[in-house]
C-alpha cells in the first residue's frame, strides 16, 4: 500500500500520499461575539477566538498537540488543514 495509512480516531484512514487535508469548521457566534471551531478529523477539537486570524493561530498549535495526543500525527510529522469558515446575518430593511 502506498503511503502510510493510519487507523485512529482522527479519520477512517490517513494515507499520507493522499496529502488530504484535516478539515476544520469554523462558525460565527453571534450572541457570543467568537468564531467556534470543531472537526470531525480532529477528535477533541473545539476552541474558539474573537476574530478568524486568532482562531487560526489557536489551531496552529491546538492541531499538532491534538493529533499527537490521539496517536494520529504523520510518521513526518506534516499535516496540511482546511480551515472553512462561515457567518450567517440577516438584515432587515431599513424603516421609512
Amino acid at each position: 500500500m502506498p503511503g502510510n495509512a493510519h487507523h485512529c480516531g482522527c479519520r477512517a484512514a490517513y494515507d499520507e500520499s493522499m496529502n488530504k487535508p484535516y478539515f476544520v469548521r469554523a462558525e460565527w457566534d453571534a450572541e457570543a461575539g467568537v468564531w467556534v471551531a470543531t472537526s470531525d478529523d480532529v477528535p477533541g477539537l473545539v476552541t474558539e477566538a474573537e476574530t478568524i486570524e486568532a482562531l487560526d493561530a489557536k489551531l496552529k498549535t491546538m492541531v499538532p498537540e491534538l493529533l499527537e495526543a490521539n496517536g494520529c500525527m504523520p510518521a513526518d510529522g506534516q499535516f496540511a488543514v482546511e480551515l472553512l469558515a462561515r457567518r450567517f446575518s440577516v438584515t432587515a430593511p431599513a424603516a421609512a
